[in-house]
């Protein structure tokens, strides 16, 4: 009579679901990344936050504590820790060589200087500038520029977005005096962030929107 093995299920872990600690670990560091954040939080705060027990808080930040994510600091605080910054050196470059193709295109569609904007805590932050090829004269926009998300087309298309409004936002010497800006949310579903252009003389919405949107969308497909 042969024998069989019976493989029994892990149904901890069942087909489609998470993991429950993984996502409270990333909703953690998540919190820690906010520029509010920047001189670390208690324990105790970081655990109401995530709707968890103090003692199931000390496990997972002590696993993160283990990998360099985050800090212990005197008196009890945790803040991030340099090991976040490897992960995002690693995305950085992933990120400009979905996006720079689009931007490209757009800012010589366009004439004006194109950009991609993240969300950065409670921030916008241009991670990817393009500047037409063709013009005598356009704005010097840098990358790693930081403004409010209500301040700007690039941050107010972000917030249009979360409102599932897909459609381009203007604005005019917002940032930068004399500066006409166009801007349009990525996919709902993605990234969160947004993009746009920006010249020194004021845009043709009718022509300028349809493209900037158009490109978003490029943008979203190809980082997704």
């Amino acid at each position: 009579m042969s024998s069989s093995s019976v493989v029994v299920a892990d149904r901890s872990d069942p087909p489609g679901s998470f993991s429950l600690t993984l996502d409270r670990g990333l909703r953690l560091l998540d919190i820690l990344a906010r520029p509010e954040n920047a001189s670390g939080m208690t324990v105790t705060a970081l655990a109401a936050a995530i709707g968890m027990s103090r003692t199931a808080a000390y496990r997972l930040l002590g696993t993160l504590e283990a990998h360099g994510y985050v800090v212990r600091l005197p008196g009890g605080r945790v803040r991030l820790g340099y090991a976040v910054t490897r992960l995002a050196a690693a995305v950085a470059p992933l990120v400009r060589a979905a996006a720079t193709p689009v931007l490209r295109g757009l800012a010589d569609e366009v004439g004006a200087t194109a950009h991609l904007t993240l969300v950065d805590g409670e921030a916008a932050l241009a991670v990817v500038v393009v500047e037409p090829t063709w013009t005598d004269v356009h704005v010097a926009y840098r990358t790693g520029t930081r403004h409010p998300l209500d301040l700007g087309a690039a941050g107010r298309a972000i917030l249009g977005g979360r409102e599932h409004r897909g459609d381009w936002v203007t604005s005019h010497s917002e940032l930068q005096p004399g500066a006409y800006g166009v801007a349009a949310p990525l996919p709902a579903g993605g990234v969160e962030g947004s993009v746009g252009v920006v010249a020194l003389t004021e845009l043709d919405d009718a022509r300028v929107g349809p493209a900037v949107v158009a490109a978003a969308r490029a943008v979203g497909a190809a980082l997704a």
